[in-house]
């Protein structure tokens, strides 16, 4: 079977800062304030990677304590893979079972409150993000797309009934009560692992033909056919037969993004004025493409990566046309620098405003 190929899990050449003076953290708030204002009300579209939750004690892939420069063997599993051997995913959910607590512990750090602080002041449109950690938030009217899905559930391949992954821990948690004992043991230690950014761990040396794992519970009502044991654990069926198999609402490698979400995707792209990158080196195509798309439009595009990018020679080469913005700082810090500067702009005419109101008002009243 040939796998497809991780895309540059080698270092990119360092970044080119555009402007070039803006090196220090006060002039890259700067300039990043001025590019975010000048693209209007709302009409910059956030595009979030791994980088923007590294804080959260969550790993990246491509920076300087990245999964791929740290361990050069990793490499994460493959949708073919994936739905065709029953040892994959016994391999799969056991590094998965042990990494999705660190997961789920996991909370926004000030890389994202600063983000929904700039949306809530109406500099910021949407978030599509690349990560699967669901840090950005939801339910509070910010719109975030996720384009490679999310860690929150897991979903039938055959029906496409939805397990939340919670529920689907405690299923894994009852079926391995050796595993199960690990993570309550060794709690403190676990918590020390740095979990990869698809939500698993590294287990070196480790074996995992016994770990066991649950099909769909509707499917299993509805497939008497399916090869259970006594506990109610899969055992291996016929090779490729994805009947009640579960897996994360996560895109593998080598499977394409949801049709919806990318069309959703492109069409925040298409409205937006400006396109801003935090923490992705945009390495994969999914997310290229759209930055592509962006540049190719002459639409105002701003990167903040500790790192080189993909593409960045083209995006801000001589050519390039519209807003041009490349800065190399903390992503937490800028972003927080750029609320405190705009707090004063963006107060003071609602304050105005209010006033003026009240004014109105009184002389209406007095008027009267």
């Amino acid at each position: 079977m040939v796998l497809p190929r991780i895309p540059y899990t080698s270092p990119f050449p360092a970044p080119t800062i555009h402007p070039s003076h803006a090196v220090t953290l006060p002039a890259a708030i700067r300039e990043l304030t001025a590019f975010l204002t000048s693209a209007g009300t709302g009409k910059t579209l956030l595009l979030s990677g791994a980088g923007i939750s590294v804080a959260s004690g969550l790993s990246d892939y491509r920076g300087e304590a990245g999964t791929y420069r740290l361990n050069r063997s990793y490499r994460p599993i493959f949708f073919h893979e994936f739905t065709s051997r029953h040892a994959a995913r016994q391999r799969y959910w056991a590094r998965s079972f042990l990494g999705f607590p660190l997961t789920a512990e996991a909370r926004p750090n000030a890389a994202h409150a600063a983000a929904k602080k700039l949306w809530e002041m109406g500099v910021l449109g949407a978030v599509v993000t690349q990560n699967v950690d669901s840090l950005h938030g939801f339910g509070d009217g910010m719109e975030v797309v996720e384009l490679h899905g999310t860690l929150r559930d897991v979903v039938c391949l055959s029906c496409h009934h939805k397990v939340s992954r919670e529920e689907f821990q405690r299923m894994l948690a009852a079926l391995n009560p050796l595993w199960r004992q690990l993570l309550l043991d060794d709690a403190a230690v676990m918590r020390k692992v740095k979990t990869n950014p698809d939500g698993d761990v590294d287990m070196p040396g480790v074996e995992y033909s016994r770990f066991r794992y649950p099909p769909c519970p509707l499917c299993l009502r509805r497939h008497p056919e399916l090869r259970v044991d006594r506990d109610g654990a899969f055992l291996e069926q016929k090779t490729g037969d994805v009947t009640g198999v579960l897996k994360p609402c996560v895109t593998f490698f080598g499977e394409n993004v949801a049709s919806a979400v990318k069309a959703r995707a492109e069409a925040l792209v298409e409205e937006a004025a400006a396109v801003l990158v935090v923490g992705s080196s945009l390495a994969t195509y999914s997310a290229w493409r759209l930055v592509r798309g962006a540049a190719r439009r002459e639409k105002g595009l701003g990167i903040v990566n500790l790192g080189g990018v993909r593409g960045e020679a083209e995006f801000f080469g001589p050519d390039a046309q519209g807003a041009r913005i490349r800065l190399e700082v903390p992503a937490a810090e800028v972003l927080k620098g750029v609320v405190g500067e705009l707090r004063g702009r963006i107060a003071a005419p609602v304050e105005h405003e209010m006033q003026a109101e009240l004014r109105n008002g009184l002389s209406t009243g007095l008027a009267g």
